[in-house]
């Protein structure tokens, strides 16, 4: 670190700031180190200058969300975990039927306030654990449905410290993609426009969407959703099967026996136990099918170059 915690404080006086915090409880792969500090900015101004101040600092930093697609190294982190969801969750309505929501704001609180309004659209949103930053940034979708297909606009934190409204066309949403990343940005918040529906057709819908997630995927252990994206002409979990990974095992790390797309925490899983396993299938399914699967999980800290088998 090139500061102190002290020093940190000094330059942001009213900055939640903590000293190696345990992220496994913080993300849904339950397992993983420390981070060397944990921030929770008040405000974009805030969060703004701070980041502007580690990057002057050459810090290395992470924003952090739900944690629900990211694995975090049983040696932890040696930077900054900058966490969006103490002050960046508020949600409202307008009269029109839109619905802003700050960027460390959840997925299904979204969909659930969507529900109370009679606005149709988010029933996809109730099952992903995430926050409404990284389902922009990723354009999350489920079941059919995407972000980009209620997603308005979105205001942008900037490198150079400027907050900027995005447009959904602008934003270039496509299969668990956009230009967030590209543009080295910060989503603060997202607009959406839903459609007016009688609330009771909308729960229906939504519960149904709820049944065939919990009848198909492993929400029983930790995971981080799906670990791989959909490979252009194939689907994940069954090259998986067909390649006789599921199941495979290291340690408390496992494909699922319920969904190959799947890799889970049994219960005492190492960070770089699921990570082997996560590698061990990209070589096998490569092996077999010559097709590369590509992670979905963002790996957070140092793992060990292994190909596992």
């Amino acid at each position: 670190m090139n500061f102190s915690t002290k020093e940190l404080q000094k330059r942001f006086p009213d900055l939640e700031i903590r000293e190696n915090v345990p992220l496994g409880t913080m993300t849904t792969f339950r397992c993983g180190g420390t981070a060397a500090r944990f921030v929770s900015p008040g405000d974009s101004r805030e969060l703004s200058e701070l980041l502007q101040f580690l990057r002057r600092a050459e810090e290395p930093y992470f924003l952090l969300g739900r944690g629900s697609n990211i694995l975090v190294s049983d040696s932890g982190f040696p930077g900054t975990v900058v966490s969006m969801r103490e002050h960046f969750s508020e949600i409202s309505v307008s009269d029109d039927g839109r619905i802003t929501a700050g960027a460390g704001a959840l997925m299904p609180d979204v969909s659930r306030t969507a529900l109370s309004r009679g606005l149709s659209g988010f029933e996809f949103m109730a099952g992903i654990p995430g926050t409404v930053g990284g389902g922009v940034r990723m354009n999350a979708g489920a079941y059919g449905s995407e972000i980009r297909d209620i997603l308005l606009r979105a205001k942008l934190l900037l490198p150079e410290g400027t907050v900027s409204g995005f447009s959904q066309d602008e934003l270039e949403l496509s299969y668990r993609s956009s230009r967030v990343p590209e543009l080295q940005a910060v989503v603060i918040e997202a607009v959406f426009k839903g459609t007016p529906k009688d609330p009771e057709e909308i729960r229906t819908l939504t519960e149904e969407l709820q049944k065939r997630r919990r009848d198909k995927q492993p929400l029983n252990y930790g995971s981080a959703g799906s670990t791989f994206k959909r490979p252009e002409g194939y689907f994940a979990g069954k090259l998986i099967e067909d390649a006789g990974m599921k199941g495979f095992r290291i340690g408390d790390a496992a494909v699922s026996e319920k969904h190959a797309g799947f890799v889970v925490n049994l219960g005492n899983a190492s960070a770089t136990d699921v990570y082997r396993v996560i590698r061990a299938v990209q070589k096998k399914v490569f092996s077999e099918f010559s097709v590369h699967l590509q992670r979905e999980v963002i790996l957070l800290g140092d793992f060990p170059e292994t190909d596992a088998l």
